[in-house]
């Protein structure tokens, strides 16, 4: 049976994010919003110290997956929360500031990618290394110029060479999220979704694991953009670029069942409850912003009067409350599913899909109801407003996760709903 009951290694490590949202993020939002490009080091190194000492209470799930050990029951109860601690955080984080998160170390998209469809000694190479000495990002480069949302129209190739036993990868990807700080430093690394077939579609995909440093592999630009600003997004452009045969994440077979992209796929089910749970965090910031700002100028919620009796500003704070309160359950219940190991496919698109709507109403409607005041950057509700909007695009746009959605309680596949 789900339970939304939160543990004690969750209220700990809730306790020291909200610390470091509170008097680390928040203080320096809008100098690194303004500052585009400027990296927060303090937060970064901090944040890696703490996770660190922290051991199994970091945003990185356990190596082996759900965290159980022959050592005993004690690991495996704690690591069965790994996922519901990660939300917990990263809303607080994003509470904080969303960019600014998307910098957090000893994660990334890319971790992911290798906790997902990565074998055991894999998870073992690539994972431990975020327990070093020094911070380290990783990052996934999946989307390309005419493969946006359509991931199997992916064209970036990799050919093995027989003679070296190692794959050739040439290509170029867009928008990669903290692809350069993951090839800042040697530890870190991109994973790269590449076909070793065109014609095979699905069937042919597979991801490489691309480290910091392998020649070949070029960051060629950096994108400006709308929000989120201390995160870097980049283009990857990958010329003869050579990486061990090891590093490819799963079978070089190519299937006609396409378990190799279903493989690669199952990295979003994790990840797409995350970015719910991050998006929730910006929507709970502008909200109470929002009410707070009400407050000082004489305007008061009064929570159980009947409706009719309300007024229109405090029927819209009230609606906007149950929102964000109905997608953070159905958050909860997706990243409760990754922990249990269910199939998680639909509420994992769910939840995305509601959370993006939700922080995207919630940001635009602070700003609408403030006027001039939500308007200027003296405050940070039109930052929020302009970081919100992400929530609905990376990560599997709203539309495409309806689509998921719908797949998967109509019972159709790909073909039968586009």
């Amino acid at each position: 049976m789900i339970s939304f009951e939160k543990s004690k290694a969750v209220d700990q490590m809730e306790t020291v994010v909200q610390t470091v949202a509170e008097n680390m993020m928040r203080p320096v939002t809008r100098h690194l919003d303004e500052n585009e490009g400027e990296i927060p080091w303090d937060y970064i190194s901090f944040m890696h110290t703490a996770l660190k000492q922290m051991g199994a209470a970091s945003l990185v799930p356990e190596p082996e997956g759900n965290g159980a050990s022959e050592k005993g029951e004690k690991k495996e109860k704690r690591a069965s929360q790994s996922y519901q601690l990660m939300a917990h955080s990263i809303e607080w984080l994003s509470w904080g500031d969303a960019g600014m998160y998307l910098c957090t170390p000893r994660g990334g998209l890319g971790s992911a990618a290798v906790e997902a469809s990565g074998t055991p000694e894999q998870k073992k190479k690539f994972l431990a290394r975020l327990n070093g000495d020094k911070p380290v990002l990783t990052a996934m480069a999946i989307t390309e110029a005419q493969a946006g949302s359509d991931n199997s129209a992916i064209q970036c190739r990799a050919v093995l060479d027989e003679k070296t036993k190692e794959w050739v990868l040439n290509g170029e990807k867009i928008f990669i999220t903290a692809g350069l700080k993951a090839f800042e430093d040697t530890d870190g690394f991109i994973v790269v979704w590449a076909t070793l077939d065109p014609e095979a579609g699905r069937a042919g995909i597979r991801s490489f694991v691309v480290e910091a440093g392998t020649p070949g592999a070029i960051i060629t630009k950096k994108e400006h953009k709308l929000g989120i600003r201390v995160s870097d997004t980049v283009t990857l452009t990958l010329e003869d670029c050579r990486v061990p045969y090891e590093n490819m994440l799963g079978s070089p077979e190519i299937e006609k069942s396409t378990k190799g992209f279903k493989g690669a796929m199952q990295t979003f089910n994790v990840t797409r409850p995350l970015v719910a749970a991050s998006g929730l965090g910006v929507a709970r910031a502008a909200l109470e912003e929002l009410k707070s700002m009400l407050e000082e100028r004489g305007v008061e919620i009064r929570y159980g009067l009947p409706r009719q009796k309300l007024t229109n500003i405090e029927r819209e704070i009230i609606d906007m409350e149950r929102m964000l309160r109905s997608s953070w359950l159905l958050t909860i219940k997706a990243v409760w599913m990754s922990d249990n190991k269910k199939p998680n496919a639909k509420e994992a698109a769910m939840s995305k899909l509601h959370a993006g709507d939700v922080v995207t109403k919630i940001t635009q409607r602070a700003v609408e109801i403030m006027g001039p005041l939500g308007f200027s950057r003296e405050f940070l509700l039109e930052k929020w407003f302009r970081d919100a909007k992400i929530n609905d695009i990376y990560e599997g746009t709203g539309q495409i996760n309806r689509l998921i959605a719908a797949r998967q309680i109509l019972g159709y596949s790909g073909k039968e709903l586009r």
